[in-house]
This record gives structure tokens, C-alpha cells and sequence, in this order.
């Protein structure tokens, strides 16, 4: 980490006092003091703050003042990022190992005088550079813009509501809503805190957290880390909760002091010079530094040792490629005696040049960036590239339940205190209005299947403490939300912020007219808070109750509660007694059987548990431990909330059995309430679980347990993990490692930092915690599980398309080396070669006749069975043996047409007179050689751009590409379906017209492409076509046979991966 400047010397300006103009008053000196005297925020109280920018508290800013602040104060981001350069991109496109063989060509030609040839070469130079910066810039600004959506959000309180918003968006007098995990978006004044530490490193030096409290404040100048009533930007929470108000964003922030002090201190790229245990620095490490330096610059100039693996995969062939081509070239050479003449000279230059496929890097780009922003559309943003490639061979999903696979909008249904009754919850809509819905008493338990009908009952005698648990063991908060004036809408419209479910909690609460803010105005102030651990699976507070006695003395303080709530079993652990209608008695064995068979049965109903209990406290209001405090509880009661699964989870999980991916529901709830979920959206089937493979819905506990060798001796891995803890979900990784599975992992919380990065795909919510998101691979904004599928479905879609144009591309490779090398065997009577295509020919099929298709096939669309097929192996890459099978068997096919297309016209209806040295040059009394070329020239384009159309789909035919497609016209369907990639289809037409161009146009045609007009030869043409889409599609057919049992074994298969449903 850089040395942090001393405070004094930086400059930050605090837009909490704004003059009349509108502009931000600046403030000088490490007191933040302004030029006008008015106090820094942590010299003022929250109220004070919360005036000056004129915002409340309570409901926060409305939208349309949040935009007008967004418009004067700018984004919240710092100066001097790494945003798109366009410079960075053009050099990029001139410093590559492809440009360097072009560039090295327009030497060769320029310096043998070949002007034409040179000229040429110099202008696809050009051409490609435009072309290439043109895609790449827009790639990347595409790119970077869907990165801005992944980058640390915020949570803030805007028109009453809780929502998310990208950093950047948040402007002063904004509320922001911190958590454990979370990165401090903005400089705030804090005005609600609970057990708050934050780590100030990064600003301060200091790696002890930092306490906060939001109460105090300072009447003279305090120095950065001593300010406890302030988060500060880029600092990380630790611990606890807390609410502040935004003093300052972007540059104008403590941390953006810090940048403007180091900005132009780049990073080097220059390797570190080992040192010895003594601090001596040897001559051979120095050595060792500089050739690694040396080595690491030629591979980022070569592109082998950065981008994504597949980009650095697809360079590291292009390298491959340039030493063929290179071998090439020394063929040409020597086949005609090594002599030092022009033509051969330039021809060697061509052969090498017809090996580079030049628009393969540019085509990857740009169908990663289009692949990227297609899963923007569905909720779905790309943090890491590497993930678009790895999604398409996902062969595992691990998901969480609540939030992902349900709504996340949840409703207590069910409350039940022991001896006293269950209150049932029916007909409610909206899960945050307090006053929607019948509530009913009956004086029974959960575990009796058949409740009898019951009159409707508000009232909570025998529910008090339940109730006081509810509402204060809670940091939601629920409110009316603000209609506007004239509004027509007669119903009262509720809003809820905080946890779903503590809003339920504290819903239900409300319906009693027992919710938080009743008991805070009553004079129930919070003391301490124990916030909910993943381990423990519950949460503690400690409230001081209101005095009882009116006639109390001054000094007797009222009496203190901890109240907690949790997983049944956690809380039942912490309890001593029960809670009964004639009062607390100790608990008992058959208590506690009573309470766990209660809360089966409530699972059962797919309803997530909660136990409640409570304790006079008596100990310190701060510093006690937490395992004195959540011990001797009493047991109070269970409430059962309900949270429904999202409606397109259940065929989301129906698409990931087709496609031969399994899910695994990881959750924190009740194995029976997982178990019910994960019935009904088609996890696990309904029946008896014992008829299912042993281990099948398991709780954590048990799993854990387990050694790595019986966890792989299962007959297969649990689908469903309740109570699950973070180190589970690593261990469930692992677990699918070693059984060579590929695997996804999603994660919301701190502690799921581990699984995120160890899975193969880590996957974080949007409305989880910085720490998750920052780990994951990709970020879904909607936290929503059938948004992972349509992820998996794109990452497919990607995969086959750069397997389709990679094809293209090798395979019109593979054809004109075929044509150039064999066609050293026509020789002239000076025993030199005549070429089947000249020099420029060679170019304008690489740059032409490859280039544009390759785009239109990395924009194809899916094809209707990309989601009934196995995934694929993502450590076999895309050139699969199919692939490099496919590459050499159409090579030979188009080269062995087009070289027979030349010798038809040479030798078939020409005399064979291929000329005495000059046919490579000139077009005197080379007629027959000049047509020859044109034919092998044209056969080459047509069947290369024919190719193209062939390659939609590797296996089925052109003329069925959608063989299940319901249509009227089957005979016609295959032509829609060609003009239904619209890029692809004007590449294809627009190629073949170019190419009669090419042919026909005066001067150009016998001057620059060495060639002459042609009539009749287009019969050989369209006949080399009509053999070309035969072989293919007998081709095609060849692999459909050798496949089909494949493919009939794994639909077989299929029931195996619905466990016999």
C-alpha cells in the first residue's frame, strides 16, 4: 500500500454548505473548516446535517432532488480511474503479434518494389486498424459500462422505500443503510449506529477497527481517525449496523483527497529483485528480474499471458499460427530454387499471411461484449469475462432458498405459544400492510394436522412477550408510504426496509399494535445488539424497559431484556424455562420434544421457523460477553413465515434437468421447510424421502460430520442442505471438485467470500454485501435463480458461436494453404510456380471473405436445444477433436474444389499452357492462367462464404436448421432462418457481390488481382457449390449417425438426473 500523506497537505471540500450559487463551498486545513466558519459534520449533530441538506431522516430524498444533486455535484467516483483509453485501444490494435506479421509484409513488398502488393497490404493494415478500434472501443466502453452496474452499490432510503443504487449514484443528503460486509459508499455523518466498527486502514494507517457512535460530537478540531461519528469512504464495516447521512462524494471525499495526492503514480511492470534472508541482492537475481520483466512484456505484447483464458488460448494459436506460417513461406521459397525473384518473394509473404487469422482476436472481443450486455438484459451483470466462457459448462448449481429460488417478499402465517394457542394468518396480499388479511386463534398446536375453523381475533393476551421479541429483536422498519396530493388511490399503501424477514416480524407486530416505534415511544431504548451470525444462526438484543412505577425513585433504573431470535434448535440451546399462560417454569425434555415436533410440523407447510426467547438482564448495558448474555434464556414461542417460490423457478429448475445440471437448494432454513420448498419447484420429487438415495436432504450438522472419503463414497451428493453454514458450502465445492463436476456458487453474505472464489462460477446477489459481490464472477441485480439459467443458456450460446466462426476461420486456413502449397506443382517453362491465386487474391479472402461472416456467426442465435444437452468440458476448451476433425475435413474439401476448379479451366477445356515467367506478372499471352485464377479465386469466396452458412449449426443440416420448428411452409423455413441473422446474412450476400467486383471492374481486376474476366467458367463455380453443400451436409449427416447414440443415452440419462421422478 503507498504511504498515506499526511492529512495536513490534502485539500477536501464538504458540499454540506452550498452558497447561493449554488457552488460547493471549499475548506482548507486538516479541520475541514470552511472559508465562511461553518463546522465540519462531525462538529454538528445529525439534525443539524440532516437541515443543512435539507433532507429527513425518515424517508429520505425524493427522487427528483436526488437527480437535480446528481446534476450539480457530479458522479460519486474518483478522478484518474481506469476507464476506456481509446489511445490504450488503438495502440492495442497496431502492438499485436497479427499486425506485427502484416506490417512486417508491407516491408517485404515495399522494399522488392512490389507497389501494388504493398499498397494493398498497407490499406487491410489500415483497414483492419479502424475496423478493429471501431469494435474493440465500443466492446470495451460497452464492457465498462456493465462493470459500472457490478461495482459496489449502496443501499439507500429514497420516497421512504429501501433501494439499491450503484455508488457512483449517490449524491450528498442521501441516507445510507450499512450492514457487516459492506463498503462505506461516501463520507457520512452517522445518526443510528449499533455496534459499529469499521476498518479505516486505508485512510488512517490504523488496523483496529474503529468504534463508532453516532451520538457524540466535537466542539473543537478532531484529527481523521478520532472521528467516531463519521464513516469515511472506501472503509470497510467489520461489525454491526449503522445509518449516516452523505457530507461528500467522489473527489470531494477524505479518500479522494488521498487520490488527487497520488495520482500519476502508475504501477510497474518491472519485475521485483529477489533479496536474500540477509537483504543482499545477488548479480544472477538482478538477472532473473529483467529476463522475467523481458519475457513478461513479449507476452502481453503477444497477448499469451493476459486476458481470459480463452483469449489468451485463441493468442497463443495465433503465435502457432505465425510459425506455420513462417514454414510456409520457407516451402515457397524453396520450391522454386530459393531464387531471388519478386513474385516468389511476395507469394512466400502471402502464404505465410493466409495462415493469420486476422479477425479472430477482434471477433472474440466483440462477441464477449455483446454476450455481456445480452445477460445485462436479463438481470445478469458480467464481472469477469473468464465467466461468460465458464457458464455454457456449468454442470452444478448450489443456490440459496430465500430471496433466489423464492420471492424474498415473506408473510408470518403462523404464531404459537406453548399452553396458550396458534394465531393463523389468511388472505393476505400485501405482505407490508399491517391491516390486510384475517388473523384467528385457536387453542391448538401446529402439530395437529386438522385446525378447526375459529373466529377472527385481534387480541394478543398471552402473545405480550412474543410480541416485545418480535418488534424490538428487529432492525426492520415498516411505514405508510407518502401519497401525493390530489392523489386518487383511496387504499393506504405500506412500505418495508430492512431484512424480509424481520419485516414479517415486524408486520405482524404491527397487526397488534405492538411494533417498534409503539414500544420505543412507551420508552424502550436499545442498549446493545448481538447481530445475526451465520454460525450461531441467532441474534440477541438488550433493551432497557420503560419504569413501571410511577412512584419509583429517581435513581432506580428501569429493568433491562435481552430478547432473541433464531433457528429453533440454536434458541432452544440457550433456554432454561418456558414461557406457559401461568408464567415462566422450567423447560423440560418433553418440552422440548413438544417445541421441535411443532416446528417439524410447521416446516412441513414450507414455512421458515423462528423460535423467540427472552431474560431479565442484569449484567452491564455494554461490553458483555455475548455467550453470557444468550444463555438462561426463556422460551416464548414459534412464528412460521412464509415466503412462496418464484413462479419461474419451478421451469428454471425443468430447463436445468434437460441440460443435464444439477441444482442444490444450500439454505439456512429447516431441512423440512427446504424440503417443501424443493418439492414444490421440482428440486426433489414428492413422495416418501426414503425412497430417494440416502443423503439426499440432509442438515448441515450431519454433512459436516462426514470425511472427505464418505462424502465421496455417496451415492451422489445432497440436493437439499438446511441450516447450511458458509464452511458447508466450501466443503460442498470441494466435494464437486473431486468428482469433476463444474460448479456455481451463489452467495450474499461476508462469510460466503470462500465458496464464491473456490467455485467455479461465484455468483453474488445485487442486494448482498460488497465483500460477496467483489469475490463473485458475476452479480445478479434481481437475485433471482431462473436468471442464473438464461446466464447458462447465453454462456452456451457464446460457446457455440466462438466454436462456429474459430471453425470458419481455421478452416479457410486449412483450404488455401491447401491451394497455395500444392499449387507450387503447376510449373511454367522456366520451371517456376505458377499460383493458383495471387498475393492480393490471398488478402482480399482473409480480410473479406473471413472477416465480416465471422462477425454475423458470433451474433447467431441459440439454437431450440442449447438447453437439452449435457455441458460441455470446460477444460477441453472449444477445439474439441469435433472441432479439429471438422477444421481438416472442410479444409481438404473447399481446397481440394478450388484447386480443381483452376485445373478444370487450366487442363480440362485449356490447353495446359501455363506461360514462360510471366503469368504471375502480366496478363500477355496468360489468358488462359488469368481466368484459371479467377475461377480458383471466385470458387474460393463462394465456397469460404457458403461455409459461413454451414457453420450455424455444426451438426444439423443447412436446410433444417429448426427440424421441431412448426411452420407452413418446411421447404421455404431454412431461407427465413438464413435471413433471420440479418449480420450474417448481408456478410454472406454482400461477399459474394464484392467478388464479381473483384473480377469484373477494369484495370483492377488484371492489374492489381492478376486476374481476367470470366463467363462460362461460372459454371465450374456453382458446380464446386453444389459439391461443397453435398459433402458438408453428407458430412453432417456422417456426424448426426455417429452422434445419435450419444445423444439417445443421455436423454436416457435424463431420468437419472430427475432421481427417478
Amino acid at each position: 500500500m503507498p504511504e498515506i500523506p499526511p492529512r495536513a497537505i490534502t485539500v477536501s471540500a464538504d458540499p454540506t454548505l452550498v452558497d447561493s450559487s449554488g457552488n460547493i463551498s471549499h475548506r482548507k486545513g486538516n479541520d475541514n473548516s470552511s472559508d465562511t466558519g461553518a463546522p465540519p459534520p462531525y462538529q454538528l449533530s445529525a439534525q443539524q446535517v440532516a437541515s443543512e441538506l435539507e433532507v429527513d431522516i425518515e424517508s429520505g430524498l425524493e427522487d427528483a432532488h436526488a437527480q437535480e444533486r446528481l446534476q450539480r455535484y457530479g458522479t460519486n467516483e474518483l478522478a484518474g480511474g481506469d476507464g476506456v483509453s481509446w489511445v490504450r485501444v488503438l495502440v492495442s490494435q497496431i502492438v499485436n503479434a497479427i499486425m506485427l506479421v502484416m506490417i512486417a509484409s508491407l516491408v517485404v513488398s515495399l522494399a522488392i518494389k512490389s507497389w501494388i502488393e504493398g499498397g494493398i497490404i498497407g490499406a487491410v493494415i489500415l483497414v483492419n486498424i479502424v475496423v478493429g478500434f471501431m469494435q474493440q472501443y465500443s466492446a470495451e466502453r460497452t464492457m465498462d459500462s456493465l462493470r459500472s452496474l457490478a461495482s459496489p452499490s449502496a443501499t439507500v432510503i429514497r420516497n421512504t422505500h429501501n433501494v439499491v443504487i450503484p455508488s457512483v449514484q449517490l449524491v450528498p443528503g442521501d441516507i445510507v443503510v450499512l450492514t457487516t460486509g459492506d463498503v462505506v459508499p461516501a463520507d457520512l455523518r452517522l445518526f443510528d449506529a449499533m455496534n459499529f466498527e469499521a476498518d479505516e486502514s486505508l485512510l488512517t494507517g490504523e488496523s483496529v477497527p474503529v468504534s463508532k457512535q453516532a451520538n457524540v460530537r466535537y466542539d473543537t478540531v478532531v484529527p481523521l481517525g478520532d472521528r467516531h461519528n463519521m464513516a469515511y469512504s472506501s472503509s470497510t464495516v467489520t461489525k454491526g449496523r449503522a445509518q449516516g447521512i452523505v457530507t461528500a462524494t467522489g473527489m470531494r471525499t477524505e479518500i479522494g483527497a488521498i487520490a488527487a495526492s497520488l495520482q500519476g503514480q502508475g504501477e510497474t511492470r518491472v519485475r521485483k529483485v529477489r533479496e536474500r534472508e540477509d537483504g543482499k541482492k545477488l548479480f544472477q537475481y538482478y538477472v532473473s528480474a529483467y529476463a522475467l520483466t523481458v519475457t513478461d512484456n513479449i507476452g502481453r505484447f503477444l497477448g499469451v499471458n493476459v486476458g481470459t483464458p480463452l483469449q489468451r488460448r485463441m493468442s497463443q494459436l495465433a503465435c502457432a499460427l505465425f510459425g506455420i506460417a513462417v514454414l510456409f513461406a520457407i516451402v515457397v521459397v524453396a520450391a522454386n530454387n530459393f531464387v531471388n525473384e519478386r513474385v516468389v518473394i511476395i507469394y512466400a509473404v502471402s502464404t505465410g499471411l493466409c495462415m493469420i487469422p486476422v479477425s479472430l482476436v477482434v471477433v472474440l472481443t466483440l462477441t464477449f461484449a455483446l454476450s455481456a450486455k445480452r445477460m445485462a438484459e436479463y438481470h445478469v451483470i458480467v464481472r469477469k469475462l473468464d465467466s461468460i466462457e465458464a457458464l455454457g459448462a456449468v454442470s452444478d448449481v448450489c443456490s440459496d432458498k430465500t430471496g433466489t429460488l423464492t420471492r424474498g417478499r415473506m408473510v408470518a402465517r403462523v404464531a404459537w405459544v406453548p399452553t396458550v394457542g396458534m394465531w393463523t394468518l389468511k388472505e393476505s396480499r400485501d405482505p407490508f400492510n399491517p391491516h390486510d388479511g384475517k388473523l384467528t386463534f385457536h387453542e391448538g398446536n401446529p402439530v395437529d394436522r386438522i385446525i378447526p375453523e375459529s373466529e377472527s381475533s385481534m387480541s394478543a393476551d398471552g402473545m405480550e412477550k412474543l410480541l416485545e421479541c418480535a418488534a424490538l429483536c428487529n432492525v426492520a422498519a415498516i411505514a405508510k408510504e407518502h401519497t401525493e396530493e390530489g392523489s386518487d388511490e383511496k387504499e393506504e399503501k405500506w412500505a418495508g426496509r430492512g431484512d424480509p424477514t424481520e419485516i414479517a416480524l415486524q408486520v405482524f407486530a404491527h397487526r397488534f399494535d405492538r411494533g417498534r416505534p409503539s414500544l420505543v415511544a412507551q420508552g424502550h431504548e436499545q442498549l446493545a445488539e448481538y447481530p445475526f451470525s451465520s454460525d450461531l444462526k441467532r441474534m440477541t438484543v438488550i433493551y432497557r424497559r420503560p419504569t413501571q412505577k410511577e412512584d419509583a425513585p429517581q435513581d432506580d433504573p428501569p429493568g433491562r431484556v435481552a430478547l432473541m431470535k433464531g433457528a429453533t434448535e440454536r434458541v432452544l440451546d440457550a433456554c432454561v424455562s418456558i414461557h406457559a399462560h401461568d408464567g415462566a417454569r422450567a423447560i423440560k425434555g418433553a418440552d422440548q420434544d413438544v417445541v421441535m415436533q411443532n416446528a417439524e410440523a410447521m416446516a412441513e407447510q414450507g414455512l421458515r421457523v423462528l423460535a423467540l426467547a427472552g431474560r431479565e438482564w442484569t449484567g452491564p448495558a455494554e461490553g458483555a460477553e455475548r455467550a453470557e448474555v444468550e444463555k438462561d434464556m426463556t422460551f416464548y414461542g414459534l412464528i412460521g413465515i412464509y415466503d412462496p417460490p418464484r413462479p419461474e423457478s419451478a421451469p428454471a429448475v425443468e430447463d436445468c434437468k434437460r441440460a443435464g445440471i444439477v441444482v442444490h437448494m444450500l439454505t439456512g432454513d429447516h431441512p423440512s421447510t427446504a424440503t417443501a420448498i424443493a418439492r414444490e419447484i421440482g428440486i426433489i420429487p414428492h413422495g416418501d424421502l426414503a425412497k430417494l438415495p440416502k443423503g439426499t436432504v440432509v442438515a448441515a450438522s450431519d454433512f459436516d460430520r462426514l470425511s472427505d472419503e464418505e462424502v465421496d463414497q455417496m451415492e451422489e451428493l445432497p440436493r437439499v442442505i438446511g441450516r447450511c453454514s458458509p464452511e458447508t458450502k466450501v466443503r460442498m465445492i470441494e466435494a464437486l471438485h473431486r468428482r469433476k463436476r463444474f460448479a456455481a456458487m451463489t452467495g450474499d453474505g461476508v462469510n460466503d467470500s470462500p465458496s464464491l472464489s473456490r467455485a467455479d462460477v461465484g455468483i453474488g446477489m445485487g442486494s448482498g454485501s460488497d465483500v460477496a459481490k467483489n469475490a463473485s464472477d458475476i452479480v445478479l441485480s434481481d437475485d433471482n435463480f431462473a436468471s442464473i439459467i438464461a446466464a447458462i443458456r447465453e454462456g452456451r450460446r457464446s460457446y457455440d458461436n466462438i466454436k462456429s466462426f474459430t471453425l470458419h476461420l481455421l478452416a479457410g486456413n486449412v483450404a488455401q494453404a491447401i491451394v497455395l502449397l500444392v499449387g507450387l506443382v503447376f510449373k511454367d517453362q522456366e520451371n517456376l510456380s505458377v499460383f493458383p491465386l495471387s498475393p492480393v487474391e490471398v488478402l482480399w479472402v482473409v480480410v473479406i471473405s473471413a472477416g465480416p461472416p465471422a462477425m454475423g456467426l458470433g451474433m447467431q442465435a441459440a439454437t431450440e436445444n442449447i438447453m437439452r444437452r449435457p455441458p460441455h468440458n470446460a477444460r477441453r476448451g472449444i477445439l474439441t477433436t469435433e472441432v479439429l476433425v471438422d477444421m481438416v475435413a472442410y479444409g481438404i474439401i473447399l481446397g481440394a474444389l478450388s484447386l480443381a476448379s483452376f485445373v478444370a479451366v487450366v487442363y480440362g477445356f485449356g490447353d495446359g499452357d501455363l506461360g514462360a515467367g510471366d503469368c504471375n506478372e502480366s496478363r500477355a499471352g496468360c489468358e488462359v492462367v488469368f481466368r484459371a485464377r479467377a475461377t480458383c479465386f471466385a470458387t474460393v469466396c463462394t465456397l469460404f462464404l457458403v461455409l459461413a452458412w454451414e457453420m450455424t449449426n455444426l451438426r444439423r443440416s443447412l436446410f433444417r436448421g429448426r427440424p421441431r420448428a412448426a411452420t407452413t411452409a418446411p421447404w421455404t423455413q431454412w431461407m427465413r432462418d438464413l435471413y433471420a441473422n440479418r449480420v450474417l446474412f448481408w456478410s454472406v450476400v454482400l461477399g459474394f457481390f464484392a467478388t464479381f467486383l473483384a473480377i469484373y471492374i477494369p484495370v483492377i481486376n488484371d492489374v492489381v488481382f492478376l486476374h481476367a474476366p470470366i463467363s462460362w467458367e461460372w459454371i465450374i463455380v456453382f458446380v464446386a457449390m453444389f459439391v461443397f453443400l453435398v459433402c458438408a451436409e453428407g458430412w453432417k449427416l456422417a456426424k448426426r449417425i455417429y452422434y445419435r447414440r450419444e445423444d439417445r443415452e443421455y436423454k436416457e440419462s435424463i431420468g437419472d438426473v430427475k432421481i427417478a421422478a
